[in-house]
């Protein structure tokens, strides 16, 4: 009776108010569940532990045997609901089994003749569910069996002519064609477990916020090129990382848009410019086809010439924050006098006004026949007039507009006369293009409109231009081709990836074509030289509806070659750390708008937008190896739940765009006008009837876990010839992740939301960072499996590259950190190579 009485009743009553509590919520937030049409476990599981509290709180022995039959039909709903999925197990089966604990240690109190047979009886039913539960996981985390008979050389891009990658890494994706692959194997999967730091390079350059460098550095003769977040030119000895000059172009933290990133820079070799355009490497009857010119074209301006290059024979070329194009000489660092005005050329000449940060060049220019061509960033969801897409070419030698492409205006190929303007709100290219020297053509993942969540005032150009992948004549700016994979885009499904250029295997023969990756996980074949589809591609329905009914169209595009795209969700994927965490996800997803890809906008309550406007394909891109033919693409797999918010609404909440007087009033936590968040999450969208609200990944304001379950990103090497996968494995693990922001180190394979892309070499390796464990990865090419990692200073958000430097093969990234992706600030570029014999 003592113990009864005492502290360890007490202590029982305790826990029977904890279970009362938990009770009542599951039994409230149960029933509303129910009505919603979701399931009937809460509200059940909920009276139980109404029942199971007020006997422990009355010290009756049967609130022990209650909450038992209660554990044991949570199991086995568990189990009937998801099977042996281990993450999806993580919210049922976990929380309760820790309250079973406390309900087997509460036993020796309430029946201290039976309490150690009880116990022992509890504790059986506990052990039973935690190997079951083990070996779910263990099943979770198993990677896909490699498929028979994958792989293999696939004959004609056995050995691509890659214009000096191997020794160099010459480009942002390694060549113009963007398959970031590398023929160097000195590090293969039975050395890189040698592998060790070479050299480790800080820029100095740390954003105060808004920091996500995302830098790819490139590689030629034996110096290192890069830029920092704010677009600080920076040469490195490439066997030591030594600096070896530094050139800073002045650009304001005003600048800065959503993010101060650099993607990467440009390398040419103006003494190596040729006189006359080279003829592309089609026939005529292509040619007529395609609309791409066999020779130059007669009103084409003169191409770049070699005269006065000497002092800035090779030069690197960048784009700026405050939307400059910037040249110096590649050797010393200098500007290069003869490029625009002292090395500088202003692409926002011809935009009307321009407010601080909303046209900023955050990607690599990509160079075509002595063409410098360059779209923008546009900063999102600001203004619906905002400035324009407009894409431009300079010539690489003297900066001098070469041509314009602004796609409601045809008509005008160059500079607009004094008071006009490019026409604003336009479609922009905010990433970065591919190009093909012999064609003459470069490829642009063309953006969406200034309002990203509203269509009904478009203009016919920007519904046939945006969300697609335009090819441009380089010599003359004009559209060859155009293939779109969005109709109407409100969604903010915009192209993020650069387009990867291969050879194709056809029943004719190799084709050359390239691979176009894209937010919604489809992944497209497409013949380079008229955008024809290689592979098949259909028109399927979706859903209607919205607050524009009539703008949306009856059907979408689909790939039927390869999607990376996962199944619709269900109210069984919801998520959380324990049963009422995920009750409240279900009872979200019950209350949102959802009928699948491409459920439209709403504004009376939330709509869910899967996959979000994070991918599927970013920004990274794909790699390709073309001696196994394989495409190797890491993804997001993450819900957007979202709402249009009326107009008046969003005034009185604060939400005014950039540059806007009113910004002096908002509170200090206002960025620029929109709340601190993920992009979207607020943002005003002047000029049209809705502000746009953006939960990004859809997670829950009490702990920040995501309401899906994982995973939440992977990697996955498909095959060219078949689109078949050959192995799918979730990438990132969670050691850095877990509620409340609190990491939880733990080394599983979770799957993390990721940014930036891989190398692929001939060594049978693919290295990879992007995700947000902060770890720097090789993956054995072949089955998928980590062979060797390394924790980074700080967030791996970037491309990595590879290079070789007398003899030594060496692998760099550069840890800028993201502040979206809540991954630590750095501005380290760090270089691994195997230990010097």
């Amino acid at each position: 009776m003592a113990m009864r009485t005492g502290p360890g009743g007490w202590m029982v009553r305790i826990l029977g108010v904890v279970f009362l509590l938990i009770g009542v919520i599951l039994t409230g937030g149960g029933a509303w569940l129910l009505t919603l049409g979701g399931s009937f476990y809460y509200l059940l599981a909920g009276l139980g532990l109404v029942a199971t509290g007020v006997m422990l709180f009355r010290l009756r022995p049967a609130g022990a045997w209650i909450y038992v039959a209660v554990f044991v039909l949570t199991v086995l709903w568990a189990l009937w609901e998801v099977g042996l999925d281990g993450w999806a197990l993580v919210p049922r089966v976990v929380a309760p089994a820790v309250l079973l604990m406390a309900v087997i240690a509460a036993l020796p109190v309430l029946d201290r003749r039976r309490g150690g047979r009880l116990a022992l009886i509890a504790g059986g039913v506990f052990a039973l569910g935690a190997v079951g539960f083990g070996v779910a996981v263990a099943q979770a985390n198993r990677p896909a069996t490699p498929q028979p008979g994958a792989g293999g050389l696939l004959p004609g891009m056995a050995e691509p002519s890659l214009r000096g990658v191997g020794a160099d890494w010459p480009a942002y994706g390694g060549t113009y064609s963007a398959r970031r692959y590398s023929p160097l194997a000195q590090i293969n999967r039975e050395n890189v477990g040698d592998l060790e730091r070479a050299w480790i390079y800080r820029t100095g350059d740390l954003p105060e916020d808004k920091w996500g460098a995302e830098t790819t550095p490139l590689k030629v003769g034996d110096t290192v090129y890069l830029c920092s977040a704010r677009n600080v030119l920076i040469a490195l000895d490439a066997r030591t990382g030594e600096q070896r000059w530094r050139y800073d172009p002045q650009v304001s933290d005003d600048w800065i848009p959503y993010t101060a990133a650099c993607r990467g820079v440009a390398y040419y070799d103006a003494s190596a410019a040729t006189t006359a355009t080279p003829t592309p490497a089609v026939t005529r009857q292509d040619a007529r086809a395609t609309g791409v010119r066999t020779g130059p074209a007669p009103d084409a301006p003169p191409p770049a010439t070699t005269a006065a290059v000497a002092a800035c024979a090779q030069r690197i070329i960048e784009g700026t924050l405050d939307g400059r194009l910037i040249a110096v000489d590649a050797r010393t660092g200098r500007p290069c006098a003869d490029f625009g005005d002292n090395g500088s050329v202003d692409i926002k000449v011809g935009m009307g006004e321009v407010i601080p940060g909303m046209v900023s060049i955050t990607s690599a220019p990509t160079i075509v026949r002595g063409v410098v061509v360059t779209g923008h960033q546009v900063l999102d969801g600001q203004y619906n007039e905002a400035p324009s897409g407009v894409i431009q070419g300079f010539d690489a030698v003297t900066g001098e507009l070469r041509w314009a492409w602004d796609m409601a205006r045809p008509d005008l190929t160059g500079r607009p006369e004094a008071g006009d303007s490019y026409t604003r709100g336009t479609p922009n290219m905010w990433t970065t293009a591919s190009g093909d020297e012999q064609l003459g053509l470069v490829y642009l993942p063309m953006g969406n409109s200034a309002a990203d969540y509203y269509s009904s005032d478009r203009s016919v150009a920007e519904n046939r231009y945006a969300t697609a992948l335009v090819a441009l004549d380089v010599t003359t700016g004009r559209p060859a081709w155009s293939f779109q994979t969005v109709h109407v885009d409100v969604w903010d499904y915009d192209l993020g990836s650069q387009a990867t250029l291969i050879d194709y295997p056809t029943a004719g023969g190799m084709v050359p074509a390239l691979v176009l990756p894209s937010k919604q996980g489809d992944l497209y074949i497409l013949d380079r030289r008229t955008g024809r589809p290689l592979t098949p591609v259909e028109e399927r329905r979706v859903p209607g509806g919205g607050v524009e009914p009539d703008e949306r169209t009856p059907t979408q595009p689909f790939s039927r070659f390869h999607t990376l795209a996962k199944r619709d969700l269900t109210e069984r994927d919801m998520w959380g750390m324990s049963p009422i965490d995920q009750m409240i996800c279900r009872i979200g997803f019950r209350q949102a708008a959802y009928e699948g890809m491409y459920t439209p906008p709403t504004t009376d309550r939330r709509w869910i937008q899967y996959p979000g406007y994070n991918g599927g394909s970013d920004w990274g891109g794909v790699a390709v190896d073309p001696r196994r033919g394989w495409i190797i693409a890491n993804y997001n797999d993450m819900p957007n739940y979202n709402r249009l918010v009326p107009r008046e609404e969003a005034n009185e909440k604060g939400w005014f765009p950039r540059g806007d007087p009113r910004l002096k009033e908002q509170a200090p936590e206002s960025r620029g006008g929109v709340p601190e968040g993920a992009e979207g999450a607020g943002d005003p969208q002047w000029g049209v009837p809705y502000a746009i609200d953006v939960n990004a990944g859809w997670r829950m304001k009490s702990t920040g876990m995501l309401c899906k379950q994982p995973p939440y990103g992977g990697i996955r090497a498909v095959d060219i010839r078949t689109g078949r996968t050959v192995w799918d494995r979730p990438l990132g693990t969670a050691r850095k992740n877990g509620p409340f922001g609190i990491p939880s180190m733990l080394p599983i394979d979770i799957g993390t939301p990721n940014n930036g892309g891989s190398v692929v070499t001939a060594g049978g390796l693919i290295f990879i960072a992007a995700a947000t464990d902060d770890l720097i990865r090789a993956i054995d090419i072949e089955t998928g499996e980590t062979v060797w990692s390394e924790a980074l200073p700080a967030g791996g958000q970037a491309g990595p590259m590879v290079y070789e430097q007398d003899g030594r093969q060496y692998l760099v990234v550069m840890t800028g950190g993201h502040h979206f992706m809540e991954t630590p600030k750095g501005d380290q570029v760090i270089a691994w190579a195997l230990p010097e014999r």
